[in-house]
């Protein structure tokens, strides 16, 4: 059996065990190893981590960049990576279906599609342009000679539509078309998490803890919570300890944050492995 169908069957038996997991968000390799050596099961690449690491805003990216991005991480760990691939980066149902393949050809053994358009004047595709693009990617996945888990987002509630009634809906349709996960980034209460998890059981369910959500993994698992992810948060806290840190040299002068810094010793020991 190859080294991509063991994890394909890694990620899968994941999901489908009791209780949650937490799968965090590398931008670049260097990351990836570093979560991998505390001991994560799985990972997901993050889209605007990437991007802010190329010179880029988040939406910056290409196809190919992505891969490449996942090439990287794949190659820098055992563990199964899932992409997030946007919204396929495509409109049309067989592109984004294509975009799947693509994945799967770097390395990933699982894949989000967003149902937002990237387009300030319609931020979310129609109901059933959204529906449609699912189907197709849930058909590329299966086509696969190993399990590819599909996971399913609706993004309403980063786009300035925070309606649970549509999110929902939209969910329970890319159950019914055959996603394997079901996401809502943005939910803003365990009020809001709870009635999606419910809504769609016993389909698994990704939270990202990242912005307002102030939730531990106890609380998540105990509201029947899957999957947990950070989306960009891990990319921003480096950014921002990086930023403070030029910054007090820049304004005061004084080289304060090395003493907060992982040991040079630590960090090199991490990249040998």
């Amino acid at each position: 059996m190859d080294a991509q169908t063991l994890r394909a069957q890694a990620f899968k038996a994941l999901h489908e065990r009791e209780g949650v997991f937490v799968i965090p968000n590398p931008w670049d390799a260097g990351s990836a190893k570093m979560l991998a050596s505390l001991g994560f099961e799985a990972l997901a690449t993050t889209s605007a981590g990437y991007a802010f690491s190329q010179g880029r805003p988040d939406g910056g990216l290409t196809l190919d960049d992505t891969l490449a991005n996942v090439r990287a991480i794949v190659a820098a760990t055992d563990l199964p990576v899932a992409v997030d691939l946007e919204n396929g980066f495509a409109d049309d149902p067989a592109e984004c279906a294509h975009s799947i393949l693509r994945a799967a050809q770097a390395g990933a053994v699982g894949g989000s599609i967003e149902d937002a358009t990237g387009r300030e004047d319609g931020p979310i595709y129609c109901f059933e342009h959204a529906v449609a693009r699912i189907e197709a990617a849930v058909a590329a996945a299966r086509s696969l000679p190993f399990p590819f888990v599909l996971t399913a987002r609706a993004e309403n509630y980063l786009h300035g539509n925070p309606d649970l009634d549509d999110t929902i809906r939209r969910l329970q349709a890319f159950a019914e078309a055959g996603a394997d996960v079901l996401y809502a980034p943005g939910l803003r209460s365990a009020e809001e998490v709870l009635a999606v998890v419910r809504a769609v059981a016993p389909k698994p369910v990704n939270v990202l803890m990242s912005g307002g959500l102030k939730l531990t993994v106890e609380q998540l698992s105990e509201m029947g919570v899957k999957r947990i992810s950070v989306g960009s948060a891990l990319a921003l806290a480096a950014y921002g300890e990086f930023f403070r840190a030029a910054e007090e040299i820049q304004q005061h002068g004084t080289f304060g944050f090395t003493s907060r810094s992982m040991p040079f010793q630590k960090a090199n020991q991490l990249f040998k492995g």
